[in-house]
This record gives structure tokens, C-alpha cells and sequence, in this order.
């Protein structure tokens, strides 16, 4: 199978999921009167989220900043017979509502999608207001999907999955505009199924998020000193796609795993354990922010420089692998 075609790595093509992810749920709404909107305190008459409020006022509810009470109110929905959109900002859904998605969501196995805006460095807020934990939380509670789509227009995607699923989703969003991997939609997206961005042998950089086009990057820098990279889109942390990390471990013997994340409990921990349990022989590297220690305040961009996820910081690490 070919690779899908993805922009030049120093494209400005960008796209902002905060926005048209609510542009996508009112198109469903107006095609499936048992679809409902909840959120916490993001409506504006001049914002897509206002849009939906002004146009389904009998179908949105603003809960206010009450992230518990938001999952609350989508789990009662969902136990009514609604499909249900629940839309927050990321670190107090993540740590805040961890109770309610537990109990009232997953286990109660309701179809609620819940999604999750600045993850990640991206709210460049500090550390009391960055999305670092949500991948290890989400993926950790029985029957919850977590999504970290590589751009706004896959994430799009992973609703559509949504609306085929009788159980919780997490999908979680960067803050605003992030550069486009992916220039259509034509390549298969399935959930639990990582993308073979790009074909290498030497290296691999497997990756989720931001960390798609930093990867994409990176492996641009390898190729121009002579290094073949391969790239995986491992846009579902859970269910995980074991088989093509396995795959990758044997073709390419050295994987470098990139997330906006905490490096312990993300998607470089679930690939350290499936790599372990697999016993196939692979060199390995972990790069995302750190999880012993609060993350700097300052600009994502900066961050991920600082932090080493950024291009450079992955190929220097890709090539240190190399070396060992």
C-alpha cells in the first residue's frame, strides 16, 4: 500500500480543530435530531460554538466552567438515548472530570465523545494550565478510545469513527492553528490502526499529535544526510496498533516515539511495553515533555525545542539510536 500524500514539511498550510470541529457537529445535528452538544463555558455569538448554540438552542447546553457537571449532563443525555458532543478545555477534563468519565461514562459504556482543546504545551498557559497527563488517564479507564489526531482535518475524521461506536471516545485538539500533515483525506483512517506516513529502513519515528509533522521533519533532515526514516501516524493510543509497531521494530531496529505528552504513561510507554512483551530487539527512544517535573511556561514551538521533540531534536535523537 502506498503512503498517503502529506504537504512539504515547510508548507504554511494550517488548520484550526477548535473550529472546525464544531462547523462538523452542527453539520450532524442538522442531519440527526438525536445528536446534542454540551460544553463548558466556550460560546460566543462571533465563534463556531456560539454558531451551534444560535442555530440548536434546544439541543446545546453551556454548563458554565463545570467540567464535571458537563460530563454529568452528556452522560444523562446519553442514558436518555442521545449521542452526545462534549467539548472542554483539555487539563480540566483530564484531571478535573477524571471521576465522571470514569463512572458516569466508561462504565456506564455511553456514547459520548469527548473532546479536549489545547492539548498538550499548545495553551502556552503554564503548567497549571497544559494537557500532559490525558493520554495516560484517557487510555488507562476500561472502554474509552483515545484519539490524538496528527491535524484538524483527521480529527474530523475520527468523529465520523465516533458516530459508529456505542461507547466513550476522547479526541484530544491542540489550541489553535497546527500545521496540515495529510493534503486529502485519501488514505485509510481506522481507529486502532496507525498510518505508515513514510517508508524507511534505518530509523523509525512512530508518533501521534504535533509530533506527526515534527516527525515529518525530522525525516526530511535524515533523508538529506543520507538516512532512510520511516514515519507512523499512531493516532490511536488506545486500541493500539501492536502489530505495525511490531512491524516497524523488525524492519527498522531503532524507533524514536514523539507526543506532546508526558514521556512516562503516553504513547511512548505503550509502545516501550509492547516492544518488551514482543521481545523483538530494537533500539528506543522516548521524546515528549517531561513527567517528573512541571513543564517551562513559554511558546509550544519553544517548548518542543527546548524539550527536544521538535525536528532537530528528533533526528539528533533518531541519529544518536544509529550510533549506539
Amino acid at each position: 500500500m502506498s503512503s498517503p500524500k502529506t504537504y512539504d514539511a515547510s508548507s504554511k498550510k494550517t488548520g484550526n480543530a477548535r473550529v472546525t470541529f464544531p462547523f462538523k457537529i452542527m453539520n450532524i445535528m442538522e442531519e440527526d435530531p438525536n445528536v446534542w452538544f454540551v460544553f463548558s463555558d466556550a460560546a460566543r455569538p462571533d465563534n463556531s460554538t456560539g454558531m451551534i448554540l444560535a442555530k440548536f438552542p434546544d439541543r446545546c447546553i453551556d454548563v458554565g466552567i463545570a467540567e464535571q457537571n458537563m460530563i454529568g449532563t452528556s452522560a444523562g443525555l446519553a442514558l436518555a438515548g442521545k449521542k452526545v458532543f462534549c467539548m472542554a478545555f483539555g487539563p480540566f477534563l483530564s484531571l478535573r472530570a477524571t471521576d465522571m468519565i470514569h463512572t458516569d461514562l466508561a462504565y456506564n459504556k455511553l456514547p459520548v465523545c469527548v473532546i479536549g482543546t489545547h492539548g498538550g504545551l499548545t495553551s502556552g498557559g503554564g503548567p497549571t494550565h497544559y494537557t500532559l497527563m490525558d493520554s495516560s488517564i484517557m487510555a488507562s479507564i476500561p472502554g474509552m478510545t483515545m484519539e490524538v489526531p496528527a491535524d484538524a482535518n483527521q480529527g474530523l475524521r475520527a468523529i465520523d469513527e465516533f458516530l459508529k461506536m456505542d461507547s466513550p471516545m476522547y479526541i484530544r485538539l491542540a489550541r489553535g492553528q497546527e500545521p496540515l500533515v495529510y493534503e486529502d483525506d485519501d488514505y485509510p483512517f481506522e481507529i486502532g490502526k496507525g498510518i505508515v506516513v513514510r517508508e524507511g529502513t534505518d530509523v523509525a519515528v512512530v508518533a501521534d499529535g504535533i509530533g506527526v509533522y515534527n516527525g515529518l521533519r525530522a525525516c526530511e533532515l535524515l533523508e538529506a544526510e543520507g538516512i532512510s526514516s520511516r514515519l507512523v501516524d499512531m493516532h490511536s493510543v488506545k486500541p493500539f496498533d501492536e502489530e505495525l509497531l511490531c512491524e516497524t521494530a523488525r524492519k527498522c531496529g531503532a524507533i524514536v516515539t514523539v507526543e506532546d505528552h508526558g514521556i512516562h504513561g503516553g504513547l511512548g510507554s505503550v509502545a516501550a511495553e509492547v516492544l518488551m512483551e514482543s521481545g523483538i530487539p530494537c533500539r528506543f527512544k522516548r521524546l515528549g515533555a517531561p513527567s517528573d517535573a512541571f513543564a517551562s511556561l513559554g511558546y509550544p514551538e519553544d517548548l518542543y525545542r527546548y524539550y527536544g521533540f521538535d525536528a532537530a531534536g528528533i533526528a539528533a535523537a533518531a541519529k544518536a539510536l544509529l550510533q549506539k
